[in-house]
C-alpha cells in the first residue's frame, strides 16, 4: 500500500512530530510531505530516513524562520502538492496539512491535534494581543483561512483526534465525527527513583494560552520554590515578574528536565491544552500533577489519585489547591504514578493507529 504522510513543518521535535515518527514506524516505507524541513534542528534520525519533500512554501526566503509568515500561503503551496497513486494519505494537523486534493480511490485520514487555533476558538485571543494596524490587515487573512480550513476538512474521509477534547472542537467547528488515539508518550527515559527535592516544576512553551503566569504569580505570594523549564514569548516578561523563590531557567536539553521531573514534588500544569503529553511525562517520572480542570489533562489525571484539579484558571485557585497538595497529597506512590502514565506508551498509540487504519480501510463506519 502506498502511502504518504503530511505534516504542517518540520523545524523542531515536539509532541507532533513525536506522533510523525510513531506514523513512520507504522509505514516505513511512507514518503513525506510537508511546508519547512530543516533536518538540522529537528534532528530526528527516524524522519531522516524517510523520503521527504517539501512544498514551494520550504523554497521561499528564510522560510526555516519565518515559515509562519508564510500561513496565507499554505493552501494554496497545499493543493499543488501532487500525491496521485497513493492508496492512503495521512495528514498530521493542527494548522494547515489536510487541504491537499487526493485521488478517488484514495484514503483520507487526518490525524487531528487541533483545528487551527488561531482561527477558531483562540481567534479573540489572539487579535486583543496586536495592534491596531495589525488587526486591520490580519482581520480579512484569518477569515480566509477559516473559510478555507473548514472546506478542506470536507476533503478528509476520516478524522481521527487527540484528545475527547479534541473531538469535540472537531465536530464543532468541521460538523465531523471522528475517533480517538491519545498521541504515544516516550516513557522509556523517565525513571521515578530519585528523592523528591522541595520545589514544584513548570514545564513547556512560555505561551500566553498557557498561562506560565499564573504559576508564577502563585509562587510568588506563596513564597514556595517554582522551576520554570522553557521558551516562549513570555520569557522576559517572566523574568521580570518573578520573586525570589521562582527560577526561570529557560529553555533547557532534555537531560536537565527530566532530572527535574525526576526530582520535583509537582508539576504545575495551568493551561488548556488539547492533550498535554507534558504532564504524562511528569508522572512517569513519579511527579504528581496539578492541573488546570479543562482540556485534555482531564483525560490523563485522575483527581485525588494522579493529581488534583483547581477548577479556575487563576493565581487563587492554583494557591488554593497547592495548599490542598501540601496538606493531603495525592493516593498514588511514584511508583503507581508511573504504571498510570504506562497506559498512554507509544506501543499503545501504535495499536490504536492501526486499528483505526484497519477499520477506515475496510469501510466501517464510525
Amino acid at each position: 500500500m502506498k502511502t504518504a504522510i503530511l505534516h504542517y513543518w518540520l523545524v523542531n521535535r515536539r509532541g507532533g512530530e513525536r506522533v510523525l515518527e510513531e506514523l513512520c514506524t507504522l509505514f516505513p516505507d511512507a514518503d513525506i510531505y510537508t511546508h519547512v524541513y530543516a533536518p538540522h534542528q529537528l534532528a530526528s534520525p527516524v524522519i531522516e530516513r524517510h523520503s521527504v519533500r517539501t512544498s514551494f512554501i520550504g523554497r521561499l526566503p528564510k522560510a526555516e524562520k519565518l515559515y509562519q509568515y508564510y500561513l496565507p500561503l499554505m493552501p494554496l503551496a497545499l493543493e499543488q502538492l501532487d500525491l496521485r497513486g497513493y492508496d492512503l494519505v495521512i495528514s498530521s494537523e493542527s494548522g494547515p496539512a489536510k487541504g491537499v486534493i487526493t485521488s478517488p480511490d484514495t484514503m483520507h485520514l487526518c490525524y487531528c491535534h487541533s483545528p487551527m487555533r488561531y482561527v477558531w476558538d483562540m481567534y479573540h485571543d489572539y487579535m486583543d494581543k496586536s495592534g491596531l494596524l495589525k488587526r486591520t490587515l490580519v482581520a480579512p487573512m484569518m477569515h480566509y483561512l477559516r473559510l478555507w480550513d473548514r472546506a478542506s476538512a470536507d476533503r478528509v474521509d476520516r478524522f481521527i483526534a487527540n484528545s475527547q477534547y479534541v473531538s469535540r472542537r472537531i465536530e464543532k467547528c468541521y460538523r465531523r465525527n471522528s475517533r480517538v488515539a491519545h498521541p504515544p508518550v516516550d516513557l522509556q527515559q523517565f525513571s521515578h527513583s530519585s528523592p523528591r527535592d522541595d520545589f514544584y516544576l513548570y514545564a513547556g512553551e512560555l505561551a500566553p494560552y498557557k498561562r506560565p503566569d499564573l504559576a508564577v504569580q502563585a509562587f510568588n505570594s506563596l513564597g514556595k520554590r517554582l522551576v520554570v523549564i522553557g521558551g516562549g514569548s513570555m520569557e522576559a516578561k517572566l523574568r521580570e515578574l518573578a520573586g525570589p523563590t521562582v527560577e526561570i531557567m529557560g529553555r533547557q536539553p532534555d537531560s536537565v528536565l527530566i532530572d527535574h521531573y525526576a526530582r520535583c514534588k509537582a508539576l504545575i500544569f495551568p493551561g488548556a491544552e488539547d492533550f498535554g503529553i507534558i504532564p504524562l511525562e511528569a508522572m512517569a517520572s513519579g511527579a504528581p500533577v496539578l492541573a488546570y480542570a479543562k482540556g485534555g489533562a482531564l483525560e490523563t489525571v485522575t483527581d485525588g489519585q494522579s493529581g488534583l484539579f483547581f477548577t479556575q484558571q487563576s493565581m487563587q485557585s492554583i494557591i488554593a489547591t497547592v495548599r490542598q497538595f501540601e496538606s493531603q497529597g495525592v493516593a498514588l506512590t511514584p511508583e503507581g504514578l508511573a504504571e498510570h502514565a504506562a497506559k498512554w506508551d507509544a506501543p499503545h498509540f501504535r495499536t490504536r493507529m492501526q486499528q483505526l487504519i484497519d477499520e477506515a480501510l475496510s469501510g466501517t463506519q464510525w
